[in-house]
């Protein structure tokens, strides 16, 4: 943009002004503003008088969400329903006393208008930052157009223009490609969620393939609305083939874990190798398979915790599928006895208390072996199946182990504890205690209170000591 079409730009804006200002120092101009503000406080009042009633009325409605929504939107702007029923009136009065229908108190009854009904249809968006961008960009609109400036604005725009190679890219044109990418994206998202519900309620597909089919068409849904809202506002598509380039690259280095988790994603779809409701263990965790998404897996534990893990993590580290081909899952119980023990009688009481439990399969014979002679007790590792591996697998173990217990008590067969035995190659010397108090009162020493329990022990009669002979020459 030149520097003359800055000067004329300015001197419209400027002559624009000017005359807005006459306009407004007229009596009938000053009339009207006065109208306008009796208005306002008129609605202010009515909206006081009326509020506990409405309110009270309001409540007892019962309704949809999307109409209560509405319902609720009105109640809270009660005062600008006041006030452009009010400006109604007097535009009412106005027409019947000739007034033009381009004065202030029409343009200020539109544009109130305007903005009642745009934030109240507002509200059927549920997402309160996208509801205030749409709410403020149609209110622009809807003033522009009743203010009769949408010619000067867009030329104004259209004149604000960069030149790159063959192409102007002008501010306008800005503003129209990212509203119409906007509804196109928009519609693109509400008619991916459609058909992938509709995908999800197939019976004849499989849970893995139903996602990779959803995935597929969204990602084709957002591409096709961006070239169809690319085209739509006259942009060359052919003039972006190098910007595209440099900005994969430049999204392949930036975005490398992203695209790396999506392409993750769709491989794990294609080779099924985990799918919604598989029992799995990645690590440290076990659970749940809930839902496969574009970026991760959301895997549900069984105390209530949902992990997402990406998807590259499934195809670089092992991934144990307790339910891949079937759900047959064997588990080991170890447990030792006494040495006392019939290690034959163990492993037969062991079978059958195994197979007592409920869980246990009983088309797969329970398995009992003697693993080894430990410290203190005789190893024995018990092996069964179970087929429900989401119902837990600790739960299931703990079963075991008090059938065993049970078994084992009923048979006399012990659970030997370890012993210790401590060896001292040098004498210890154990530290003397402590003086204690003399019967008459005052402390004595070790050797006082050792004679004195001495003397306290009756004697004990024997034979005296023989005297050796006496030595003759």
């Amino acid at each position: 943009m030149d520097e003359a079409t800055l000067r004329r730009i300015g001197g419209e804006a400027s002559d624009w002004a000017a005359s807005a200002l006459a306009f407004f120092y007229q009596p009938s101009s000053l009339a009207q503003v006065a109208a306008i503000a009796v208005a306002a406080l008129l609605a202010i009042v009515l909206d006081r008088l009326t509020r506990g009633a409405i309110e009270a009325q309001a409540r007892r409605i019962r309704a949809a969400p999307s109409l209560l929504r509405i319902i609720v939107a009105i109640r809270r702007r009660m005062k600008l329903v006041y006030f452009v029923f009010c400006l109604w009136l007097l535009t009412l009065f106005d027409s019947a006393a000739g007034g033009p229908r381009s004065s202030i108190i029409s343009v200020v009854f539109n544009l109130a208008l305007a903005y009642l009904v745009i934030s109240v249809a507002s509200r059927i968006v549920r997402n309160k930052l996208a509801a205030r961008i749409i709410a403020a960009c149609a209110w622009i609109v809807a003033a522009l157009s009743i203010l009769d400036l949408t010619a000067p604005v867009s030329k104004a725009l259209d004149a604000t223009a960069i030149d790159i190679g063959s192409s102007r890219i002008s501010a306008l044109l800005v503003i129209k490609a990212v509203v119409v990418l906007v509804l196109t994206l928009w519609l693109a998202s509400i008619a991916g969620n459609f058909l992938d519900t509709r995908i999800k309620r197939s019976e004849e597909l499989t849970p893995a393939l139903r996602v990779l089919i959803g995935k597929l068409l969204k990602v084709g849904l957002v591409f096709v609305a961006c070239v169809v809202g690319l085209a739509a506002v006259g942009v060359d598509l052919t003039a972006l083939t190098v910007l595209s380039g440099a900005l994969g690259v430049g999204l392949g280095f930036g975005l490398q874990k992203v695209v790396s988790n999506f392409i993750s994603g769709i491989i794990i779809l294609t080779d099924r190798s985990i799918k919604p409701g598989d029992t799995i263990s990645l690590g440290e965790t076990f659970g749940w398979i809930r839902e496969l998404r574009a970026r991760f897996v959301s895997v549900i534990t069984r105390d209530g915790r949902e992990y997402l893990i990406p998807n590259e993590d499934f195809i670089t580290n092992q991934v144990i599928n307790w339910s891949f081909s079937n759900d047959l899952v064997r588990i080991d119980v170890t447990f030792g006895v006494s040495y006392d023990s019939n290690p034959h009688e163990v492993i037969r009481i062991a079978k059958e208390a195994t197979t007592s439990v409920g869980r246990v399969v009983s088309d797969k014979p329970v398995v009992c072996w003697l693993t080894g002679f430990g410290d203190s007790s005789l190893d024995f590792v018990v092996r069964f199946w179970i087929k429900d591996p989401p119902a837990g697998l600790t739960n299931v173990k703990g079963e075991v182990f008090l059938a065993l217990w049970d078994a084992f008590k009923a048979n006399g067969i012990g659970i030997p504890f370890p012993h210790r035995e401590i060896l001292m190659k040098t004498p210890v010397t154990l530290a003397e205690p402590a003086a204690e108090t003399a019967p008459g009162g005052g402390t004595e020493s070790v050797e006082t209170r050792k004679a004195r329990r001495q003397a306290a022990e009756p004697a004990v009669e024997g034979p005296a000591p023989m005297k050796s002979p006496a030595k003759t020459n």
